[in-house]
């Protein structure tokens, strides 16, 4: 199968606070900085389809959602991916609406059994019959099984990772592929992220958390793993964007908002 050309847009890079955090009035809260200025994190894969229709895939939808959406102008939404089911990663689902009003038709979601279960709980209401003219989101459920699928002429890959004691989700297609809210990635999942050109990886800071990686252990993986291009993203407060990128290799840097990819080998716009 022929890959489609794919660009990624970074719709948010920070921590489930977000930067700035509120009542921090730290220099990086503080930093007049646009890439200092971080959503809840997730991205819009976009490419064609095999009859040259433009095609988008999100990544998560934060409880920035909204905002992410009319920054970027997204004009439509193919199909959304779970990484898991905590609150900065699913809260944003019912500003899909107006995309199932413009699109005229349902948006497929796509996560394991357990966190589509948690997006049934919180936005019940979208799973049960509604009065004739009520505005809600309308979804189709796809459980994944670990397999690759595909969407539109891009494969996708599930890719399990551990968060702290959790297991959730990374995904790659063609030769990117998007981790965030990892501690570790399991040996098993390590083959699945080997010849690419763009990796995503969590680097919440530099300090020890239980459930994310650090700047130095997202280094590591790097030089494991060798993609040709590696962004950081799930930043908190602790890292500067310019201080942390001049320490960084030259093929690593801090993702940010607004952050445009081509992944077929030409280098980040904006």
């Amino acid at each position: 199968m022929k890959v489609p050309e794919i660009r990624i847009t970074v719709l948010g890079s920070g921590t489930s606070a977000g930067v700035p955090t509120i009542g921090c009035g730290c220099a990086v809260c503080s930093s007049t900085d646009p890439r200092d200025q971080r959503l809840r994190p997730s991205i819009l894969v976009r490419f064609q389809d095999g009859e040259s229709a433009d095609r988008a895939v999100l990544v998560d939808t934060t409880p920035d959602f909204r905002t992410q959406a009319l920054r970027a102008r997204i004009a439509r939404i193919d199909a959304i991916l779970y990484t898991h089911s905590h609150a900065d990663h699913i809260l944003g689902l019912d500003d899909v609406r107006p995309f199932n009003y413009r699109q005229g038709q349902s948006i497929p979601l796509y996560g394991t059994e357990s966190t589509l279960a948690a997006i049934q709980r919180v936005f019940c209401y979208a799973f049960e019959d509604a009065p004739p003219g009520t505005a809600i989101p309308r979804l189709n459920l796809n459980p994944l099984d670990g397999r690759p699928f595909d969407l539109f002429g891009l494969e996708f890959t599930p890719v399990p990772l551990l968060h702290g004691q959790s297991t959730v989700l990374g995904f790659r297609f063609g030769a990117a592929a998007y981790l965030t809210d990892h501690s570790d990635i399991p040996e098993a999942s390590k083959d699945q992220l080997r010849g690419l050109d763009v990796l995503f990886l969590d680097a919440l800071r530099h300090r020890p958390h239980p459930t994310h990686s650090t700047v130095e252990r997202s280094l590591q993986w790097v030089e494991e793993l060798k993609p040709r291009r590696a962004f950081f993203t799930h930043i908190c407060h602790d890292l500067a964007h310019g201080e942390t990128n001049a320490a960084l290799p030259p093929n690593v840097r801090l993702a940010y908002d607004g952050l445009e990819i081509e992944v077929n080998g030409t280098e980040p716009v904006g």
